[in-house]
Order: C-alpha cells, then structure tokens, then sequence
C-alpha cells in the first residue's frame, strides 16, 4: 500500500491531478456541502479533498493506510497519521463523516476494512467511498492511483458494502477526462457534464455514499421452537444496544 501513497502523491502535484482533484472536489461537495458536519476522517489519501469541510470548529483528520511513513506526502495541518487498515487507532463511533478514497481497491483485507469503518462510523454517522469504476478508463490504465488494486462495478461494491452491514443510498459515476493523452485544461468541467449525461455509468470513478445498515440482521419471521429446544426458522440476529454495541463479525459475513 506504500507504492500507491507515492502514485497518489505524485499524482496529485501533476496538472492532471490537480485537474481530477478539483472535479471530484466538487462532485463531493454536492455530496456533502461545505458546512460543519462534526468529526470528518479522510481514509486512505484523502489530503487533496479534506480542506472542502476542514473548520477551525470542526477539524478533519487523515489516516493514510500504510506501515511506513512516506516523505512524499508530508503530515496535514498537524492531524495526520500512517495506519494500518485492520487496526485504525479510534475509539469507536467517534467520526460524523468518512471520506475512503485510494483504500478499498488496493487493501489486502478489505472486509477488515469496512468493518473498521463500520466501528468507528457514528450510528447517524455517512460514508463516501470513492473507488475506481471497472467500466471506465481509469481503471485501465496505472499512470494513476485510479489504475492501482482492484476496479469495481456497482453491483460488486454494493455486495461488499451490504456484507459490512452498510446501506449505499447514493450512486454516482465521476472524472471522465481521460487518464491519458491531452488533459483539458480550459473546459474539464464541460466534459465532465457531457460524460454524466451521455455516459452516466462509464466515468473513472464510483462515489457511493453509504449509512449503517443496523438492522440488517434483524429476523424476518419469529423462531419456531421444537421438542428438544431446536429453533428452526429464525434469522441470525446483529445485536444492538445502548451499553453495547460491535462492528459486525467474521461470523456474520459467511
């Protein structure tokens, strides 16, 4: 996960990057306006997109998922930290926004991932995740971070987000300038709408904005009990309560 922290930083610093940084800039912000929404984390490399919401009443975070510490993408106001995505260091429901972009495509566990997510994620709490499209042309190509780890369909995302006890609420494809050849530099912004409204499902990247899913294990029938106390007809329950509440298990994801 090193290697793709230093494609994203140097990604980034180039004009295409700033490019594609300033568009999905603003496709994100049409997620989230830019007003205070509490305890932000930026999972994965976020850096480019954390100054939308960072507040002096309302600081973000960044959590760059890696072992080592790269000189290429120096600490962010302060509030930076290299970690590893199976063991975020937070105390659980502690964040009211979660931006996880350059993470999911490249984790070697990504099911740890999400439930990290899911822990640390307040119960009202909202997630944009941002991972490449497998339709796209970004994908295919390893000039960026885009074309790093493993590409997704909708479909695909969504099983994986259903199976972290998540509910994606919101789909939209982003960035369709292309990743090589002539960058536009005087109209991104009118390929970038022409892209949604004739190619609504091909752009580079997949914003999903996704809640908790906390009722995703409730039964949908009452157990049937039988001699011997066998209970047949009744789901696996997620619990929940006030004193108590988990991530979802290994268990509940087979």
């Amino acid at each position: 996960m090193q290697a793709n922290m230093h494609t994203a930083a140097r990604f980034y610093e180039s004009h295409r990057g700033r490019v594609a940084a300033r568009l999905l800039g603003q496709r994100m912000t049409a997620f989230w306006p830019g007003m205070p929404h509490g305890h932000t984390l930026g999972l994965g490399y976020a850096l480019p997109f954390l100054p939308l919401w960072d507040r002096d009443d309302a600081p973000c975070m960044s959590a760059r998922l890696d072992t080592h510490v790269t000189r290429d993408a120096p600490p962010w106001q302060g509030r930076d930290c290299i970690t590893d995505g199976r063991h975020l260091p937070f105390e659980d429901l502690k964040f009211d926004r979660i931006l996880l972009i350059h993470a999911l495509e490249v984790s070697e566990d990504k099911n740890a991932l999400l439930r990290q997510v899911w822990k640390i994620l307040r119960d009202d709490g909202r997630l944009l995740l941002v991972v490449p499209n497998r339709a796209g042309l970004w994908a295919h190509t390893d000039n960026s971070p885009f074309g790093q780890g493993t590409p997704f369909s909708r479909r695909q995302i969504g099983r994986w987000l259903a199976d972290a006890c998540f509910r994606a609420e919101r789909y939209e494809d982003a960035l369709y300038i292309p990743p090589v050849g002539p960058c536009p530099a005087t109209s991104p912004g009118m390929v970038e709408w022409t892209g949604r409204n004739l190619f609504p499902r091909l752009g580079g990247v997949c914003m999903i904005e996704a809640v908790k899913d906390i009722y995703a294990g409730v039964p949908t029938r009452p157990a049937v009990v039988v001699p011997g106390g066998l209970r047949l007809g009744a789901a696996r329950v997620f619990s929940r309560s006030v004193t108590q509440r988990r991530p979802p298990t290994d268990a509940q994801n087979t």
